[in-house]
């Protein structure tokens, strides 16, 4: 299930680098540069977290979580240089579930998120899909509520398919993803490998589909 979440800041080389972050993390991240450019997207389509920064060009992040908070009502992080008392305490007072000030760490950021998500019953770490469920913090699959033993490698990339499900992962992608996950490498020959192993652990419940050529995916019309 991957979730949808509102970047709002100006810079084009903090936008690179958060994007990146959030995107890794399994988010589809929506970026705005301005106040009255999220205003205009903020119906677009159903978002489930916001990440602000407070200074805008054409208004502050502090009015723009108040609007959030009152239409939206879904999670508000402040990311900011902004860092005297007064500052952060004005955020949570408009609404903000959090307040981080740059620079920040990318792993703080993503966990800070997710801990907003938990609140809301829309956590990145807990999936559903059909008769699948996932728990990301403990690293287990269950089907109909039975337990499926994974290794540590098929349980990152099963998680990462799920999480982002609709979307085609390419070989490229996984592998890296993969490797990351390691600490080693893992050639091309293995992911198919892995794969095959994720699918007939899943028997009748595998929901993972094989783009010839390109990668894999689950759709999203499989998701209860």
């Amino acid at each position: 299930m991957k979730l949808s979440a509102i970047l709002v800041e100006d810079s084009p080389m903090i936008i690179k680098g958060l994007e990146y972050t959030m995107e890794q993390a399994g988010f589809d991240v929506s970026v705005f540069i301005s106040f009255e450019h999220a205003k205009k997207h903020l119906y677009d389509k159903q978002y489930d977290i916001a990440v602000l920064d407070v200074t805008l060009p054409d208004g502050t992040g502090y009015d723009l979580c108040k609007i959030i908070k009152e239409e939206l009502k879904i999670p508000v992080i402040f990311l900011t240089a902004k860092d005297t008392e007064n500052d952060v305490v004005k955020g949570f007072d408009v609404g903000a579930d959090d307040y981080i000030i740059k620079p920040f760490r990318n792993k703080e950021l993503v966990s800070r998120m997710n801990n907003a998500l938990k609140k809301t019953g829309k956590d990145q770490r807990q999936i559903k899909i059909g008769d699948i469920e996932l728990n990301a913090d403990e690293s287990r699959v269950f089907v109909k509520g039975e337990e499926l033993e994974f290794s540590p490698l098929e349980f990152k990339l099963f998680l990462t398919l799920c999480q982002n499900a609709g979307h085609t992962m390419t070989r490229e992608v996984l592998l890296d993803k993969i490797w990351d996950a390691a600490g080693n490498y893992v050639e091309d020959n293995t992911l198919t490998v892995y794969i095959k192993r994720i699918r007939n652990k899943l028997g009748e419940a595998d929901i993972i589909q094989t783009i010839k050529g390109v990668g894999y995916r689950v759709d999203k019309d499989e998701q209860a």
